[in-house]
């Protein structure tokens, strides 16, 4: 364990993260990140063609710019940038090392850390960030069958679902778009949803494109039902208000319902939690929490609405703490 006590150290190194740990450096306050796994990890297990809804002007950190030749970027485009951003600003990443614990009070934190192949280790710091962001584990379906393999909760890329049967549960983004470029590369794909109609917050571009195929009947839709069961070669979907049940042959199920985050590091720490909204407590003016020198950034600050906070809202937390942290410290006793 180092003698050095750093200003603050922030638990998670995703764009938020990041950017929570450039502007703490911007302001000259020490900072360590620490991530389970690598820089961004939740960009890396985006499917490897993915296009971001916003432009690259609005994912911006820390003052460096993500010049590309079209508006909106890739994933892999995004990837490049920030970890451009971490080493545009010298920043300390502690890339697979996972904190397993975090006692002490504000002033005076003691951070437990994992690294992936070596001995535990500990840092003090005089303030806690965490921007462990929504996507720890996938939403569950919650029916029978739902543990056999072919369930799967993420999707990347088509080819090995070509001539297979595939059923896609949810109609948001990741659903609709996963939906399509199935649909183009020689999978039979159908869409089951619990409403009545694809989500509001479906990329514009792509609404004409699901809605046409929809139509032409090239998407079969199953609105208002869910699935009830999943079978080794079928699924069976109920719609909702009859109860009807309906079977369909099925090789493989994409579950894309959305994630949620891991709270139980906020738990262990004291920070409450608001048990139907899972909005960790916090001033919005400066994302601290309940408890003194713990802050709170990015879409973890959504709670289980992860559609509220996105990478160009989530980036200002960073600034946000820093300057409250910056205010604090200056206005603390001699020798801190």
């Amino acid at each position: 364990m180092s003698d050095q006590t750093l200003d603050v150290v922030v638990i998670g190194a995703g764009p938020c993260g990041i950017a929570a740990g450039a502007a703490a450096r911007h302001l000259g306050l020490s900072t360590v990140l620490f991530d389970r796994g690598c820089i961004t990890q939740s960009l890396v297990g985006y499917p490897y063609y993915m296009t971001f809804f916003s432009t690259a002007e609005k994912l911006e950190l820390a003052g460096v710019p993500f010049t590309i030749a079209d508006s909106k970027p890739s994933r892999r485009e995004a990837l490049a940038y920030y970890r451009r951003v971490v080493e545009h600003h010298r920043l300390d990443v502690r890339q697979y090392e996972e904190v397993t614990a975090i006692e002490g009070v504000l002033g005076d934190f003691v951070v437990h850390t994992k690294p992936l192949n070596g001995d535990a280790r500990v840092t003090r710091s005089r303030a806690v960030i965490i921007a462990t962001g929504g996507f720890h584990e996938p939403n569950l379906l919650n029916v029978p069958g739902e543990g056999l393999s072919k369930v799967l909760h993420y999707y990347r890329e088509p080819y090995p679902f070509y001539d297979q049967d595939v059923v896609i549960v949810g109609a948001r983004n990741s659903a609709v778009e996963a939906a399509l470029e199935l649909y183009r590369n020689g999978t039979r794909v159908t869409l089951v949803h619990a409403r009545d109609e694809i989500s509001k917050g479906v990329k514009s571009w792509v609404v004409p494109d699901i809605t046409n195929r929809i139509k032409k009947g090239e998407i079969p839709v199953y609105w208002r039902h869910r699935l009830a069961e999943v079978k080794p070669s079928s699924v069976v979907l109920r719609e909702e208000g009859t109860g009807k049940m309906t079977e369909l042959a099925n090789d493989w199920v994409l579950a894309l319902i959305g994630w949620h985050a891991d709270p139980s590091l906020l738990h262990s720490m004291g920070v409450s939690i608001d048990r139907e909204t899972g909005i960790p407590s916090h001033d919005a003016a400066t994302m601290e929490t309940n408890v003194p020198g713990v802050f709170v950034a990015g879409v973890l600050a959504a709670g289980n609405d992860a559609n509220q906070i996105f990478i160009e809202n989530g980036k200002e937390h960073g600034g946000m703490i820093a300057r409250a942290l910056l205010d604090r410290f200056e206005r603390a006793p001699a020798g801190r």
